[in-house]
């Protein structure tokens, strides 16, 4: 069976008005052969595409699209992004202050001593204005249906808005011929105006707050320095950021922002990577040392050699993250995302329902055909389109300035829902610091011996353990030479050659191997593992050396983060390949009851499926590095302390400030967005629950003053930006650890 592969690519839409606009473009381009998934995100104007690159392309994506009525903006970039929206704001509060303009001159005309004949040409001509301003609703709306049979949110306006226009152009031709069963009175030309005057005013103040649910992005942007000095040919010259490239030798002098990842090759200073890292304190740069995009030099000038530029350096992966989170679908949203799919037809038979009915009980085609034009109107999707994304974005947002990168819409959701959070422990509950506490020496040799073999051991390992040891033996002046030969035993330890001879270095499992007996050793090895330390031992020509005992200490927020995740109903569990008695040892000081030891890296994907299985949501904690595997097999993987290496492929949420307190935030601003996104579908469902039957008349003559278009669009403009508001309310929370 063939695999196919997948290729993802994000395209920017303009033209989306309404969430059955994105719904759509999404069913559209879900029926093109060679698409296996779609999301489309009113609110960020987003398209995330799965192709198969072998049946289509992103040509026929964007041509698919386009045939829509849409328009794509392919490798738009921030800035332009932008500015598009800033012209965007600006031309719908030209296009509402014209519409604003007319609609009063209307409403003024009425009050003119006037024949109706007159009055009404003078009505026609205002009205006519205001429509012009307005054009987009009929362009895109009555266009859209009459090409596609697809109806949108602009589609009911155009309706609207278009029946009381023509009804009373032809009551004008009427009075213009003296028709004596018709006067001023029959005219809507007035409901139209302003119906489309407080519709553009919604849709200007909307794209105005939807602007600021994406200041975290802006403020991340802002970051990023526009220009750098360069070294080329021996001459300085200072060049646009965007003109970098790797292995540029850039100067970077006070008070400047860093324009690319690189490591310092000159110079000395001190740097503020508050930004990033979240160190409140300078952070000392001296040569060999990397530095980071867009934090501050405080100090000292230095020369660096770039690394990444552009859209590879921590700064971009970081704004890269924000912004696909922002632009992804919460599970959640999925059902307002149906509701709104079906909505606009449903709303246009239940309006000319409305009108048959009422023209049918006797009242007359006046009050017919203003509730229909009434029920159009106020029936907008749009507050269920934006109650999901918007808020979305704002915690997303939230979350990068705390340095919790939520990887998508579904880790915000799911966070708080966790059953069991299940934590690596070397380098997530401790410092990822061990240092030598203990050296037993045996057979009379000497702690210096001992050391001198363990330390050339591990010379060639990159383990944890190992720069321990030879950090220590390096601390008391020994010369550690390189052995001959080296091989790492994941999960037992070493095995090296030294002078034609084999050092051994690991724990019981190794030694069981080996076939070497250590059972004399047992007394002395549990009760350092009973304090919590790592322990090794060292063997030289099959002749055992000595034991040794490493110990990590704990971060200092770690048993109050685990304290916190208790109180709040989940278990927690440490997983690790240490020993039992060492992890358990590890467990009692951090009150966890929980203990998974001798967890070989390979295996711990396994014990989280095992915890999976019992019924557990589980959340795994990790390095994001070792702990690839277990992070991608959890609900939610939880990576902390990836340093420079934001964009690693597994795990959900990426904490970047190594602040193992950033858990438990994550899992509240979780809780509190979801409680927000709840609270908006609520008020745009009971909205419109309660809108539509007051629209159509159901309740009439009690609510009298809703059989109004200029009602009914005030209404809808504010479900819209009441939701919306609702969401940057968020942007008041504040951690609570």
């Amino acid at each position: 069976m063939e695999i196919k592969n997948t290729k993802k690519i994000a395209l920017g839409l303009s033209g989306m008005h309404c969430a059955s606009c994105a719904a759509n473009i999404e069913k559209a381009l879900k029926a093109l052969p060679g698409v296996a998934d779609v999301s489309v995100n009113f609110s960020s104007e987003k398209a995330y595409i799965n192709i198969y690159p072998q049946e289509i392309n992103t040509q026929d994506i964007i041509r698919a699209v386009e045939r829509l009525g849409y328009g794509v903006l392919e490798g738009e970039s921030y800035a332009e992004r932008e500015e598009r929206r800033r012209k965007e704001v600006k031309g719908l509060k030209l296009k509402f202050s014209l519409s604003l303009t007319f609609s009063l001159l209307l409403m003024l005309f009425s009050y003119f001593p006037l024949s109706d004949k007159y009055a009404a040409l003078a009505q026609w001509l205002l009205t006519s204005g205001v429509l012009i301003c307005g054009y987009q609703f009929f362009a895109r709306g009555i266009l859209a249906f009459a090409r596609r049979g697809v109806a949108t949110m602009d589609t009911l306006v155009a309706l609207g808005a278009s029946s009381a226009y023509l009804y009373s152009f032809v009551i004008s031709l009427l009075l213009w011929r003296n028709h004596p069963s018709f006067t001023m009175h029959d005219l809507y030309f007035e409901a139209a105006a302003f119906l489309l005057s407080f519709i553009l005013l919604g849709r200007y103040l909307e794209a105005t707050t939807k602007a600021k649910t994406s200041d975290a992005i802006r403020r991340l942007w802002n970051l990023r320095p526009t220009t750098a000095i360069v070294i080329r040919e021996g001459e300085e010259l200072q060049i646009p950021v965007e003109s970098l490239m790797i292995g540029d030798v850039v100067i970077v002098r006070p008070g400047e922002r860093i324009p690319a990842d690189g490591r310092i090759i000159e110079g000395h200073s001190s740097v503020d990577q508050s930004m990033i890292t979240g160190e409140s304190i300078p952070v000392e740069k001296i040569r060999g040392n990397e530095v980071i995009a867009g934090t501050i030099n405080k100090s000292g000038s230095f020369k660096f050699e770039a690394a990444k530029v552009g859209l590879d350096t921590v700064l971009a992966q970081i704004i890269r993250l924000v912004e696909e989170a922002q632009g992804s679908k919460a599970p959640i949203q999925e059902v307002a995302d149906k509701v709104a799919a079906y909505f606009v037809p449903a709303v246009l038979v239940i309006g000319i329902l409305t009108f048959i009915i009422w023209l049918s009980a006797g009242p007359g085609l006046s009050l017919a055909l203003t509730a229909f034009i009434s029920v159009l109107i106020i029936a907008c999707p749009c507050a269920l389109g934006l109650a999901t994304p918007t808020a979305v974005m704002v915690a997303t947002g939230i979350g990068a300035d705390n340095g919790i990168l939520f990887k998508n819409a579904r880790s915000l959701e799911l966070a708080h829902k966790m059953d069991a959070l299940v934590f690596d422990k070397t380098g997530t509950l401790t410092c990822r610091k061990p240092t030598v506490t203990d050296i037993i020496v045996l057979n009379n040799k000497n702690s210096q011996e001992v050391l001198k073999y363990a330390a050339i051991a591990e010379k060639l390992s990159e383990h944890p353990l190992a720069e321990a040891i030879v950090s220590f033996a390096k601390e008391k002046n020994l010369v550690v030479p390189e052995p001959s030969a080296f091989n790492s035993l994941t999960g037992m330890g070493v095995i090296a050659r030294y002078e034609g001879e084999i050092i051994l270095l690991g724990n019981r499992k190794l030694f069981a191997e080996r076939k070497i007996d250590i059972s004399s050793l047992e007394e002395i090895l549990k009760e350092l593992e009973s304090q919590g330390k790592t322990t090794v031992v060292v063997a030289f020509k099959n002749e055992l050396l000595g034991v040794m005992a490493v110990a990590d200490i704990l971060k200092e927020s770690s048993r109050s983060v685990v304290d916190a995740i208790k109180k709040l109903g989940k278990r927690v569990f440490i997983i690790t390949g240490d020993n039992r008695t060492t992890a358990q040892a590890v467990a009692v000081q951090l009150g966890i009851e929980n203990v998974l030891a001798e967890v070989l890296p390979q295996d711990k994907a396994r014990e989280i499926g095992r915890l999976q299985d019992s019924g557990l949501k589980v959340a795994m904690i990790g390095d994001g590095i070792n702990d690839a595997p277990a992070l991608a097999q959890a609900d939610i993987g939880i990576a902390i302390g990836c340093g420079t290496d934001i964009a690693i492929e597994a795990g959900d949420i990426v904490l970047i400030r190594e602040d193992l307190r950033d858990v438990v935030v994550a899992m509240d601003l979780s809780r509190y967005a979801m409680k927000k996104i709840r609270q908006n579908l609520f008020w745009a469902f009971f909205y419109n629950v309660i809108s539509i039957p007051v629209a159509s008349g159901i309740l009439y003559p009690f609510f009298k003053f809703m059989l109004n278009p200029v009602v009914a669009g005030i209404a809808m403009a504010f479900s819209s930006i009441s939701v919306v508001t609702n969401s940057l309310l968020m942007r008041l929370y504040r951690r609570n650890i």
